[in-house]
């Protein structure tokens, strides 16, 4: 009865929460379907992933303490297999599926991930896809829909994703293990992390904005 209560309260928009509930199977599962399904496009991969680092180091904080090594399996395992059956969906439909979605911010999306693969090409597309949310989500069906070779997607989707999953993991360990009573600045630290994903679509909408002028 109080595993069924917890597990109704979790907010799946809060890392903390996430955390909390499910730990190192939660942030597989999160980024799994972050970067595989298109209905993972609101959930947060990269508070998940600096906030799993920081619950991660020795002392004491609020969270639960979290495996480092657990940790970055769970990660690259979760983001590593969710981007390569969003790119097998997209080759059985990946166009249909986008067009039966009816909501803004994902076809928007899907309009920038179109454009980083004609702008930079399948390797660097795909890579730099990883650090931009809503765009790490339809890009791998778009991808597939597109006819992006199977070797090619999987080599690079699995080169940004090591580098995303584990960067942002230690980044919030280095965090949590330099500064004591972290706690205090997780906020912080997670608003800064959320706008810095989010530079790469403001710079991109101002270069678009720009040349259509």
């Amino acid at each position: 009865m109080y595993a069924h209560s917890a597990l109704l309260a979790v907010n799946p928009l809060d890392a903390s929460s996430l955390l909390a509930a499910f730990g190192a199977l939660g942030i597989a599962a999160v980024l799994f379907a972050e970067t595989g399904l298109l209905i993972g496009f609101f959930l947060p991969g990269d508070s998940l992933l600096f906030t799993a680092g920081l619950l991660c180091t020795p002392g004491q904080h609020s969270g639960p303490h979290l495996n480092l090594p657990q940790v970055l399996a769970a990660a690259v395992v979760g983001a590593l297999a969710g981007a390569q059956v969003g790119h097998l969906l997209g080759r059985k439909g990946g166009r249909a599926l986008l067009e039966r979605s009816r909501n803004r911010r994902l076809h928007e999306g899907a309009q920038r991930a179109e454009e980083l693969l004609a702008r930079y090409g399948h390797a660097k597309a795909i890579t730099l896809a990883r650090f931009v949310p809503v765009v790490r989500t339809v890009l791998n069906p778009l991808a597939g829909a597109l006819g992006v070779p199977t070797r090619t997607f999987a080599l690079w989707q699995a080169v940004g994703g090591l580098v995303w999953t584990v960067g942002l993991i230690l980044a919030g360990y280095a965090l949590g293990s330099t500064i004591p009573s972290v706690d205090h600045y997780l906020l912080p630290a997670i608003a800064v992390i959320v706008a810095l994903s989010l530079l790469p679509l403001v710079l991109e909408f101002r270069r678009t904005r720009a040349a259509r002028h």
